[in-house]
């Protein structure tokens, strides 16, 4: 598979960016999760997001691991990178790069420590990054972590720009992403970002998500899918109460990357779930808890 063809319903996870003994990237390490889960079924991959920790990555760091993502796919499913920067320079430059080695869409979110003072800010560096982009754009909109949500004008104004085809939604206010999907067009793509909220999003109508647990639970996240194709309610429903939202739950209280590392290190998908500062591993505690969580998760399958 070539370009930006998604199934409906379809999953996605940002993946983790495994760290070896030294501390270093673990590019074997990478390459494998990558690719077993993409034999596994999942519709993408996505390196370089929040989860895959891309702020306490390198330039140097940053590129081995977008350009060993796009390797591990081997063009079997789609590769949106991760390019968040705080200029547009350095995001185009990121841009540039993930196209150079043959992603296919970059993931761009709005400059963080510094926010907007109006929307009009907003949409001048979204465009400013966007005319003449070498690749397709997702915006992601993750207020959390960036400081303030993208504009509901600015998303309308995005979706009518040639090179910005879709958004990753992961902010827990549903009334936002219903908005979002009512000033956008049919083609513009809506991922859900927050694992908890896929099933209920699908309700209004998003595409699919892109969520960090999918990597350590894929049965699970591709069980969602089918029934969400099946009209299958009953089933999405068990699948949501049982297999997501628990550990989802649990995750919130520890931190995404460092415990979808725990989980998909109880899964072998990745040999360690060493995290770098200012990210903690959870203590063997919570590391049991969240253990005890997937095994579950994988009985609602």
């Amino acid at each position: 598979m070539t370009g930006l063809e998604f199934p409906d319903a379809a999953v996605s996870p940002p993946i983790v960016t495994p760290f070896d003994a030294d501390g270093d990237v673990d590019a074997d390490a990478l390459a494998s999760h990558v690719a077993a889960l993409v034999d596994a079924g999942l519709d993408g991959v996505v390196p370089c997001g929040t989860t895959g920790e891309f702020a306490s990555l390198t330039d140097a760091e940053y590129r081995t691991v977008v350009e060993t993502v796009v390797d591990a796919a081997d063009g079997r499913v789609p590769v949106i990178a991760g390019a968040a920067d705080t200029t547009v320079p350095d995001t185009r430059e990121r841009l540039a790069f993930a196209e150079e080695v043959g992603a296919d869409a970059g993931l761009v979110t709005l400059p963080y420590y510094h926010t907007s003072t109006a929307p009009d800010g907003q949409w001048a560096f979204l465009e400013a990054v966007a005319d003449d982009a070498p690749l397709p754009i997702f915006l992601y909109d993750i207020p959390t972590t960036v400081g303030e949500s993208i504009d509901p004008g600015v998303i309308a104004d995005a979706a009518e720009h040639e090179s910005i085809v879709g958004l990753k939604h992961t902010d827990d206010d549903l009334n936002a992403l219903d908005t979002t999907l009512r000033v956008t067009p049919d083609s513009f793509t809506v991922f859900q970002g927050i694992d908890a909220h896929l099933y209920p999003s699908f309700s209004l109508g998003i595409d699919g998500g892109v969520n960090a647990l999918s990597q350590a639970l894929p049965e699970v996240f591709l069980a969602l899918a089918e029934a969400i194709r099946a009209g299958d309610d009953d089933r999405a429903l068990t699948l949501h109460r049982r297999g997501i939202a628990p550990l989802f739950a649990r995750c919130a209280d520890h931190g995404f990357a460092s415990a979808t590392k725990v989980a998909a290190a109880h899964r072998g998908f990745i040999p360690d779930p060493a995290v770098r500062p200012p990210l903690t591993v959870p203590d063997e505690d919570a590391r049991e808890a969240i253990v005890a969580d997937v095994d579950a998760a994988l009985d609602a399958v």
